[in-house]
């Protein structure tokens, strides 16, 4: 179940496509912790790890039963204690307190990281900085707001909030092409924008005049 736990949250921050369910306080939180513990991790990947070494036996004690010693969470071969935290997953909680490591696939039993560790943190690295380029992205090319209906076909339009991006102009919708798939997305540009005009990605909208804030579609 650790395995399956640590691959699952390797995965959705190296991807950063973060689904619904990870919204919720005890995952969202859970996450934002990692991110900053990432953001650390991968500045000096060859660092060795301070604190106790635990095997998995030992970790298994840890289980938040009733018998058990505590409540204690390993995530790529680090451990949190998660105990202080069980009942408080809100932002300041207390589960995020680092315990110690974990000796099998990512640290050693000297607490030197193992290459699979170096791999994921190279990986995740990568994963942060798509992250990065998709929000600066988002800032450049805000998603339009559209509608649709049988009646009237669809329409996609700017305002100084679409896209979920606040901003001090309203600006004019694009189709904006991914180079090579031939599929697009309406964005708000700023026509008077010259990074805009040397995109060659960026097309108008048929029978939409280039400066209008609002455009009609139809399904072809």
């Amino acid at each position: 179940m650790l395995k399956y736990l640590v691959a699952l949250i390797s995965m959705v921050l190296a991807v950063w496509t973060v689904p619904e369910w990870l919204t919720f306080p005890i995952y969202g939180n859970v996450v934002n912790v990692l991110e900053s513990w990432l953001r650390q991790q991968v500045s000096d990947v060859s660092a060795s790890p301070p604190g106790r070494m635990l095997t998995e036996d030992e970790l298994s004690l840890y289980n938040g039963g009733d018998n058990s010693k505590g409540l204690y969470l390993a995530i790529l071969g680090q451990v949190f204690d998660v105990e202080k935290g069980r009942k408080h997953y809100g932002p300041g909680g207390g589960y995020h307190f680092f315990t110690g490591k974990l000796i099998g696939q990512f640290y050693t039993e000297t607490g030197q990281p193992t290459d699979a560790l170096l791999r994921v943190e190279a990986f995740l690295s990568e994963g942060l900085k798509k992250k990065a380029q998709a929000q600066s992205e988002m800032q450049l090319y805000p998603a339009c707001n559209s509608e649709w209906s049988e009646a009237s076909g669809g329409r996609v339009w700017c305002s100084t909030m679409s896209g979920g991006i606040h901003r001090d102009w309203v600006g004019v919708p694009r189709m904006l092409f991914s180079p090579g798939s031939g599929h697009s997305r309406c964005v708000c540009i700023q026509p008077s924008d010259p990074v805009h005009s040397e995109n060659r990605n960026l097309r108008e909208y048929k029978a939409c005049p280039p400066q209008a804030e609002s455009c009609q579609i139809t399904k072809d």
